[in-house]
């Protein structure tokens, strides 16, 4: 009867599949390299196919040669909403469902809804149009990648609010670099072609300086390798290979201020393998809800949200042993990979309980499970 029922599920999960539309997401490493004058690009040569596409949404940031090519394609109107008294305009994700265009390109996928929205994110809007079966192209800066937050905060010093989940760049089927060199890119903003003129000089002196254009590139081009590596791994090579199924858990405790980073890097890791990951706090009697400041009761809640919207999945367990209660986990889900934060002021043992480390690698030694221990940095 088990082996029914999984059957069944698995043969309903292969039809919702084939009833997704499909999705393709141009990535770049920075404003100005292209990615919407791409997509406007491909729109032209589907249209002239005799593909029904129509822009759901397209910002042009005034560039002139991106209005350009805007012209002769079929634009679904945006939604006027009414925020602190001033007129504003959405995409309009319902108008989108009921016309139902083969392809629809949407841009800025990272971009904040207004409130009165159906969705707070529009990747959540392309998730529902991708769910109709509708095909998406899309795009998005590197620096919007929830997993590479951290990295891009200290290349550039800047903290980018809006992002997308890893789960988001994994869901689709093709993801496309639009790759500039530093030069390129420099001139571009120099000739206006980025930003208006006054704040030309403001963007070279900050964000668009030649170090952090290199290292935003690289970002960009690893990112696109490993999601091509992923797409190998799951289409050519599944049938051909017996992989280890790799699983990582990650540990984390109420103390640590930069577990945030810690989660980022498991979630990296498994978006690389592309495989299950899940996060384990171990709540100790001291640790009781009632015990321990509301402060953080919060960066906790946040850490269970940033996993969920990373792809992972949160376990949480009562219990002073630590080292043991870790390694049963362990066993239970399969894991492969146990991932633990490298110590920082305070010893591992301070922040875990007495000996931990120890008692975890007393318990590892009977087990094929790595452990590796990873920087906040």
């Amino acid at each position: 009867m088990e082996e029914t029922r999984k059957s069944a599920e698995e043969f309903l999960n292969l039809i919702r599949k084939q009833r997704q539309g499909k999705l393709k997401i141009y990535i770049g490493m920075s404003a100005g390299v292209g990615k919407t004058y791409r997509m406007l690009g491909e729109a032209h040569a589907l249209m002239k196919n005799g593909i029904d596409v129509k822009i759901g949404y397209v910002e042009t940031h005034g560039r002139k040669e991106t209005e350009e090519l805007v012209t002769g394609l079929p634009v679904i109107p945006r939604r006027k909403l009414f925020y602190k008294g001033k007129e504003m305009q959405e995409m309009d994700l319902q108008a989108i469902l009921n016309l139902r265009p083969e392809v629809v390109i949407v841009d800025e996928l990272a971009h904040t809804n207004m409130e009165g929205s159906k969705n707070e994110k529009r990747w959540q809007d392309v998730m529902d149009i991708l769910s109709a079966g509708i095909n998406v192209i899309s795009a998005v800066n590197i620096q919007h990648i929830e997993s590479l937050n951290g990295q891009v905060r200290e290349i550039t010093g800047i903290e980018v609010r809006e992002r997308i989940p890893d789960s988001v760049l994994a869901h689709a089927d093709e993801v496309v670099n639009i790759d500039l060199t530093a030069d390129d890119l420099i001139e571009r903003l120099k000739e206006g072609k980025i930003y208006e003129p006054q704040k030309i000089q403001t963007a070279l002196r900050n964000f668009f300086t030649n170090d952090n254009i290199l290292q935003l590139r690289e970002l960009a081009l690893k990112e696109v390798a490993s999601a091509v590596v992923r797409k190998v791994e799951t289409e050519v090579l599944k049938e051909k290979t017996q992989y280890r199924s790799e699983k990582f858990l990650c540990c984390i405790s109420s103390n640590e201020q930069t577990t945030k980073t810690l989660i980022r890097k498991t979630a990296r890791l498994a978006n690389y393998y592309n495989s299950k990951w899940y996060v384990l706090y171990v709540q100790r009697e001291k640790e009781n809800s009632d015990k321990i400041p509301l402060d953080r009761q919060r960066h906790l809640l946040n850490n269970f949200k940033l996993t969920i919207e990373l792809g992972g999945e949160v376990i949480k367990r009562e219990g002073n042993s630590v080292a043991k209660i870790i390694y049963e986990e362990s066993e239970k889900l399969g894991v492969t990979t146990i991932c633990i934060g490298k110590p920082t002021f305070r010893p591992i043992p301070i922040i875990f309980g007495k000996n931990f480390l120890g008692e975890l690698l007393s318990y590892l030694s009977k087990a094929s499970i790595d452990l590796l221990i990873l920087s906040y940095k």
